[in-house]
C-alpha cells in the first residue's frame, strides 16, 4: 500500500481530475491512499510547521516506511525511482510519502524520517507536485511489471 500525506488541498478541477486518473491507473497495481492536511493560515511559520508536524504524525503508524519529498533528497531516473519503489516495497509493503508545504517539514519530521527524495532542483507547485508523484508511481509500476508505457 502506498499513502501520500499532503500538505493543502487541490482548488483546481483539472488537478483533482489528473489525481483521479493515476488513482484510477494505480489501483491496478497497489491500494493508494491520499491525505490531505488542511493549510496552515497562521502568520509565523514555526507556528505552521509545528500544526503540519502533529496533522502528519496523526496519520504515521509504526510500521509505515516514510519517505519525505525534499528538495535535497536523492534524485532518481525514472528506472532508478521504479527500482526503488520496488526495493521499499520488498522491504515494507507500506510506504508513506509525505510532500510538505512551501515552508518545508518541521525539523522534527527531518530528524524522525531520513529517506528522502527529490524529483528536482526547481521548484513546482505543491499541487501540480502531487500529480508528478503519482505520475511517476505510476511509470514505476508500469517499469517494474515490464509493461509498455509512453516514454
Amino acid at each position: 500500500m502506498i499513502k501520500i500525506i499532503c500538505i493543502g488541498k487541490l482548488k483546481e478541477k483539472y488537478f483533482r481530475d489528473a489525481v483521479c486518473e493515476y488513482l484510477k491507473r494505480l489501483s491496478k497495481y497497489t491500494k493508494v491512499s491520499l491525505i490531505e492536511i488542511p493549510d496552515c493560515n497562521d502568520v509565523d511559520v514555526k507556528t505552521c510547521l509545528s500544526k503540519e508536524k502533529d496533522a502528519i504524525l496523526k496519520n504515521i503508524k509504526q510500521k509505515d516506511n516514510v519517505i519525505l519529498l525534499d528538495v535535497n533528497g536523492i534524485e532518481y531516473s525514472s528506472l532508478a525511482f521504479s527500482n526503488f519503489i520496488n526495493d521499499e516495497l520488498s522491504y515494507n509493503s507500506n510506504i508513506t510519502f509525505i510532500i510538505g508545504s512551501s515552508n518545508g517539514f518541521d525539523d522534527d519530521i527531518y530528524s524522525l524520517f531520513n529517506k528522502r527524495v527529490s524529483f528536482s532542483k526547481m521548484t513546482f507547485p505543491h499541487q501540480l507536485f502531487r500529480i508528478l508523484l503519482l505520475e511517476q508511481i505510476y511509470r514505476g509500476f508500469k517499469i517494474i511489471h515490464n509493461e509498455k508505457y509512453h516514454k
